[in-house]
């Protein structure tokens, strides 16, 4: 692998990585902590993503979540989220899917005062996924920090029977919190293609249910560690 140092500030590192014939512009992001400077972030976010168009990966710690079901507790204002979901769409971004327990972030206390959420995350451009469309991110366990740390597969397909996994759409979803704009974001993003539309919805689906209906199991599994 080699890598070419792009730009670099303290909330970035951009690179151009190339990987025997592939090669991807690589950013790793650090979002402003305090909400009174989150707007930096977005603006920090979408000037890196202005007129570009190859294959782009971004990933690390943007100190927000795109949707109040990536929170345990806490509470999180519509507007915040919805300045950081409106930067990723003008970016042309979407999320990787992830493996094992959702929330990145824990802030160690107990009971009522526990905070987790998921502010970790990495994403990529429709380029970078028709460059690697078996990745999958990683949330590792977290040991020293609040945060876990993550790791980012760029291929990572089931091998298990061969077989490619089915998406079943499951009519519970249907009343659940962010099924409907799930939907919608991925019919807008899945280009004049009806397959198209139809594969993006399928991808946005499996990481919202991911998220929102795993989140039982997970839960339950974690009480009996």
């Amino acid at each position: 692998m080699q890598c070419s140092l792009h730009s670099a500030s303290v909330h970035h590192i951009d690179l151009d990585v190339s990987l025997g014939d592939k090669g991807w512009r690589f950013t790793g992001f650090y979002g402003w902590p305090a909400v009174s400077e989150r707007h930096l972030s977005w603006q920090l976010l979408t000037v890196l993503g202005e007129d570009f168009e190859g294959p782009w990966m971004c990933i690390g710690d943007f100190n927000e979540v795109l949707y109040a079901i990536e929170m345990k507790s806490g509470e999180r204002t519509q507007w915040q989220m919805n300045n950081f979901r409106d930067a990723v769409d003008e970016c042309g971004l979407r999320d990787v899917r992830f493996e094992v327990y959702e929330f990145t972030y824990d802030n160690g206390q107990i009971g009522e005062a526990n905070r987790q959420c998921r502010l970790n995350r990495a994403m990529g451009n429709e380029a970078w996924f028709d460059l690697f469309p078996y990745a999958k991110l990683e949330h590792l366990t977290r040991e020293w920090s609040d945060h876990a740390p993550i790791k980012l597969w760029l291929d990572r397909r089931e091998t298990q029977r061969g077989r490619k996994k089915l998406i079943r759409f499951e009519q519970v979803w249907v009343g659940e919190d962010g099924c409907e704009e799930a939907i919608r974001r991925a019919w807008d993003r899945g280009g004049t293609d009806i397959l198209g539309k139809l594969r993006q919805c399928g991808e946005e689906l499996m990481a919202w249910k991911g998220v929102r209906i795993g989140k039982l199991m997970q839960d339950i599994q974690r009480k009996r560690r």
